[in-house]
């Protein structure tokens, strides 16, 4: 990189903390911080959801994935497109009905509404440790990115790594620290163009122009690499079993469903958030990866297109790319940094130890908080071998044990609140020492090795679908033996939504 290259960046990292800056003078409550105030618009909300799902860490590792298996690698983001349909279309509703009138902030204040407190704390706990090992995930892109960048060579003789880890964390955890949802989204907005601009406008035509052209790429790969069906049957279903339920779970999508002013505009962007997911985003990292094998066979799949991006393209234009990828793992980072911070604080602290805090104190402990969950996160990211690895894990935890519950509390009156407390317990305790112990079946492999259906072998199936079937018969017994002693009865729709 040049100098030029680094003042690009650095302007640009300066304009990103103004924005955060200016939101910080003008927050004056929880409701400003956590949710912009309900009035965000659609087209905004629906970038920061892409921006958010997607950012840096499917970034980086859906390029590691085209590097290993071509455009069949571009399936991790259709989980995107049916999760963010699905949900517009069968969650967005039921929820826009009762944020306002339960005055929501959190994912799990509508377990709360539907469950009781003692659920809400399980899912509260549940969720703010998935999105601390989320946010981690998404810090370690960012070091990867830099490492392999920005800062090559380390001062005062740092590991590059490790001194990246640092450096883009603290960017990140400032800027979400003072300016809170607001700037999340408004920053997600700017960083999503730049993202989409510097890879579809430059880093694509520049590459095909910098390896010769396309002809050289069919020449150079396998022909597999450029087919949809170069994938096994249980790695797609492992990525669909794990990511498609998240849109049902997201505390990042609550918060940004209650942001929205109604259903019209909630589904609206969420219909936005799916396009740019599938296939806008998913081929273009695809195929950028699979031109970083062309350019690096012997790079590792997920630090090949740093290394395109470093080497492949000239200067100025390499620090805008940069920047643009850096938008994309800043984009997610504070957004699981907010999430992870409301969930300890608004269903955790604030509820159980600081009832009676006033506004103003309380957005000063959501910076606190934030900056904790924070700090926690870069101690967590040097855990993690991959990028990828970190964000399914997070995932896993998460879907495993939240899942059923919340389809439970959406779609069959006679859930109870002791069977939601079982399935979630039971799925996220499975999921857990699944992965500990490194068995997805808590038997020994040798039992199952043959076993499978479908040309699916069960060894090979992620935790998370075990946890999740674990997670069902925990909550089916528990809601028949122990019912609540009143049917929930589903807010009504107002004239508004009938008329829709």
């Amino acid at each position: 990189m040049t100098i030029i290259d680094y003042v690009i960046f650095a302007l640009y990292m300066c304009g990103v903390l103004s924005i955060g800056i200016y939101h910080f003078r003008r927050n004056e409550s929880a409701e400003d911080y956590y949710i912009g105030s309900r009035k965000i618009k659609a087209h905004h909300v629906g970038i920061s959801i892409v921006a958010t799902d997607v950012g840096g860490g499917f970034s980086i590792g859906l390029g590691g994935l085209g590097f290993a298996m071509g455009l069949s690698g571009s399936w991790l983001l259709f989980t995107g497109l049916v999760g963010a349909w699905l949900a517009a279309v069968l969650i967005i509703p039921k929820v826009k009905r009762v944020d306002r009138r339960e005055d929501m902030y959190t994912y799990p204040d509508f377990l709360r509404h539907r469950f009781g407190n003692n659920v809400a704390l399980l899912a509260a706990l549940i969720s703010g440790i998935g999105y601390l090992g989320f946010t981690g995930g998404q810090i370690l892109a960012g070091a990867t990115l830099a490492s392999a960048t920005l800062f090559e060579t380390a001062p005062m003789g740092w590991d590059p790594v490790r001194f990246s880890l640092f450096a883009i964390a603290g960017i990140t955890i400032v800027y979400t620290v003072v300016g809170g949802l607001k700037a999340v989204i408004y920053t997600d907005t700017i960083q999503w163009m730049i993202l989409l601009g510097g890879l579809i406008l430059v880093t694509v035509p520049w590459t095909i122009y910098a390896i010769g052209g396309l002809g050289v790429l069919r020449a150079e790969l396998p022909p597999e690499f450029f087919s949809l069906r170069n994938i096994e049957p249980a790695e797609f279903l492992n990525w669909m079993v794990t990511i498609i339920p998240i849109w049902l779970i997201g505390m990042t999508l609550y918060q940004r469903m209650y942001a929205c002013k109604d259903t019209r505009e909630a589904k609206k962007a969420w219909f936005i958030a799916g396009i740019f997911e599938y296939p806008i985003m998913a081929f273009t990292g695809a195929f950028l990866g699979m031109c970083a094998r062309i350019m690096f066979p012997e790079a590792s799949p997920e630090a090949a297109m740093p290394m395109l991006i470093q080497d492949v393209l000239p200067p100025v234009i390499t620090g805008i790319v940069i920047a643009a990828y850096f938008s994309a793992i800043m984009s997610t980072a504070d957004s699981c940094l907010m999430a992870s911070s409301g969930n300890f604080l608004n269903d955790v602290i604030q509820r159980y130890f600081l009832p009676d805090i006033s506004e103003k104190s309380l957005m000063r402990w959501s910076q606190a908080i934030t900056l904790v969950i924070g700090i926690l996160a870069v101690l967590l990211a040097s855990y993690f071998r991959t990028v990828l690895d970190a964000i399914l894990y997070a995932y896993g935890f998460m879907v495993s044990g939240l899942c059923v519950p919340t389809l439970g509390a959406y779609f069959w009156r006679r859930s109870s609140s002791t069977g939601a407390f079982a399935g979630m317990l039971t799925g996220g305790v499975y999921y857990l020492i699944a992965e500990i112990s490194g068995r997805t079946l808590l038997v020994h492999p040798e039992r199952l090795e043959n076993l499978g259906l479908f040309g699916v072998k069960f060894l090979e199936l992620d935790a998370t679908l075990y946890g999740i079937i674990l997670s069902a018969v925990a909550f089916l017994v528990g809601s028949f033996l122990k019912p609540d002693a009143v049917l929930y009865e589903p807010a009504p729709a107002t004239p508004t939504e009938q008329a829709g």
